[in-house]
């Protein structure tokens, strides 16, 4: 046993012993960036953006060079009171116009609204405290798939501490304000600017809706009826990978997307033999032609496919599978952040009725209904030609890193002479490296500028195992997210006009793929993977080095620089319009915050 004074001694002498080894690290890795502008970034890095460009883009991408925009940022608050917790989630839009101009930058003008008429969507959700393990998956045990799990016990404090039913309906909240936004003629907006990165939300969703074991026990929505057609677990499979887009050959007929592909060509088809589909598909090889064989007889026995004389058709039910699920998405988003008390006959905005009876959604429901409205809103910015971007100034991300150079490396695509071990060698995240870089260099490296654009799907590739050039691999058991979808890129908008070396944050920002300006011959490049005893071509957008055209990059890069406030400092080199949101979300929490405390007080002395 050790006295208080020497268990305190002890205590921060291990705290500076571990704070100086991280320093001494930190040290050593940065003795190695001040050289890598001139040996790597210098060919991937963009400046000098062109405002006559961006001007003739705009005008032939929008149709106009002044167009509306909208940035929209949310925000949740949760309180328990007495037996139950109150949950609240919304979110909040910055509107306005932006005029491009060919011989000065854009001209940014927002709507002058009070906070009151800000467009904006929210919602309120009493639930007791004893509910929400059944409601909210964070408590779902996957081998318990009914009830409570008996293995754990959760006492009031961690229920409350641990809930995250205000994120998800804050999260569907953000999307689908997005997505009304989209599709409002009156407010016409053709710019979306959202305080989220948009491959890796999509990512995430993807993974919270990825159970299928937990469906049919966890799942309101199974069973639930739309235009009088149950939903069941085929509809709810066929929509959480229903991003559709025949210009860029999505979804492409590889790896576990091979089902998505056949289900859209069977969607577009009356009848197709095997034989029809293979030819559709361009697939010649063997081994690939085996597995769409095996994803046939599955689709078949699953029930999606019919098989008559050889030939294979859609199930009727599925090819409304997606019409149903936009109705799902706007007739519970209507209930959950518009509808009026008087109109909602259940006893909560998040209960549906079903067989007679009234259900919670869980968590799980809200996380299909958002991804959802995330394939919604991508549809609609690729049908109206808008402008759907990310960005998010607090990120982790490493992909640059770990998977974009050493990809590149490994197809000699980069002009470095860097080696391996010193890459290794640098900050842990990209932001660093890149906020790094643009300090030791303020000479050469001069905001605004940005990286070079690269397809999301490559932060879930590795080099192949034996280095073979022009082969890649899953990262996780080999699996890769969707490409073609989303560009990814960091940006850096601002510096101090008083002192150069004062610089904004390192963004991370991602955008939809437009494939009439990303999807061309010279920015992309085709690997080979292995998958399932098959060869598969897999086919990314990289803009290989800055000297690559990319209109839409030059163009949604002066829209940025345009909206980076030099006169505000709290939002120094970020995002105005999403700086707005961000406050109008803030009050709003101030006002819900003041309603909630004042009944809490007035029932305690009621």
């Amino acid at each position: 046993m050790s006295t208080l004074t020497d268990a305190l001694k002890r205590t921060s002498e291990t705290l500076k012993h571990g704070a100086s080894t991280q320093v001494t690290d930190y040290e050593q890795r940065f003795s190695s960036i001040k050289n890598l502008y001139d040996q790597l970034l210098s060919d991937l890095i963009k400046m000098d953006f062109d405002g006559k460009k961006a001007y003739e883009t705009a005008t032939e991408f929008f149709k106009t060079p002044t167009v509306r925009f909208a940035g929209i940022d949310g925000t949740m608050y949760s309180r328990p009171l007495f037996d139950l917790v109150i949950f609240f989630g919304g979110a909040y839009a910055s509107t306005g116009t932006v005029s491009f101009s060919e011989d000065s930058k854009p001209l940014v003008k927002y709507d002058e609204r009070t906070l009151k008429q800000a467009a904006g969507v929210s919602s309120v959700v009493p639930v007791y405290i004893n509910e929400i393990p059944d409601i909210d998956q964070t408590f779902f045990d996957e081998d318990q798939t009914e009830g409570v799990s008996l293995s754990k016990s959760f006492t009031d404090e961690s229920i409350i501490d641990n809930a995250t039913i205000a994120n998800w309906i804050m999260t569907f909240a953000e999307y689908y304000l997005a997505y009304k936004l989209a599709t409002d003629k009156e407010q016409d907006i053709r710019i979306i600017l959202l305080d989220r990165s948009l491959s890796i939300e999509r990512a995430s969703l993807l993974y919270d809706t990825s159970k299928r074991e937990l469906w049919k026990k966890r799942s309101s929505l199974i069973g639930y009826k739309v235009d009088g057609e149950p939903v069941d677990v085929n509809d709810l499979t066929i929509a959480r990978q229903c991003t559709c887009n025949q210009a860029l050959g999505l979804p492409p007929p590889r790896a576990d997307y091979l089902s998505y592909a056949i289900i859209e060509l069977a969607k577009q088809n009356v009848a197709l033999t095997e034989k029809e589909i293979l030819a559709k598909l361009d697939i010649k090889d063997e081994k690939r032609a085996k597995r769409v064989k095996r994803y046939l007889k599955r689709l078949t026995e699953e029930g999606v496919l019919d098989e008559k004389n050889e030939s294979y058709m859609l199930n009727s039910k599925y090819a409304t599978t997606w019409e149903r699920m936009r109705k799902l998405v706007t007739g519970l988003g209507d209930q959950f952040f518009t509808a009026k008390t008087s109109e909602i006959t259940m006893t909560s905005v998040m209960k549906i009725v079903k067989n007679g009876k009234e259900h919670w959604l869980s968590t799980l429901d809200i996380a299909f209904l958002t991804l959802f409205t995330l394939h919604m809103l991508m549809e609609e910015c690729w049908k109206k030609r808008s402008l759907l971007v990310g960005i998010t100034k607090d990120t982790a991300a490493r992909d640059f890193k770990r998977q974009l150079i050493p990809i590149m490396h490994n197809e000699d695509l980069l002009k470095t002479t860097i080696s391996r071990e010193e890459f290794e060698k640098l900050p842990n995240t990209d932001r660093m490296i890149l906020q790094s870089t643009s300090i030791f260099n303020p000479e050469k490296l001069k905001p605004p500028w940005s990286l070079i654009e690269y397809d999301s799907a490559l932060r879930t590739m590795v080099p192949d195992k034996q280095n073979r050039k022009g082969y890649v691999m899953g990262a996780i058991r080999n699996r890769m997210s969707l490409e073609r979808t989303f560009l990814k890129t960091y940006v850096q908008l601002s510096q101090a006009k008083s002192d150069p070396m004062l610089r904004s944050n390192v963004l991370l920002t991602d955008r939809l793929v437009y494939p009439e300006y990303d999807y061309r011959p010279e920015s992309t490049v085709q690997f080979w993977n292995e998958f399932g005893g098959a060869k598969e071509p897999v086919e990314i957008i990289l803009f290989k080095d800055k000297n690559v055209d990319n209109r839409l990059q030059n163009m949604t890069m002066t829209l940025l620089i345009a909206m980076a406030p030099s006169s505000i400092p709290e939002a120094f080199g970020h995002n105005k319009p999403l700086f707005i949101a961000d406050k109008i979300a803030k009050w709003n929490y101030g006002q819900f915050k003041r309603v909630v405390d004042t009944t809490a007080d007035w029932i305690l002395n009621n």
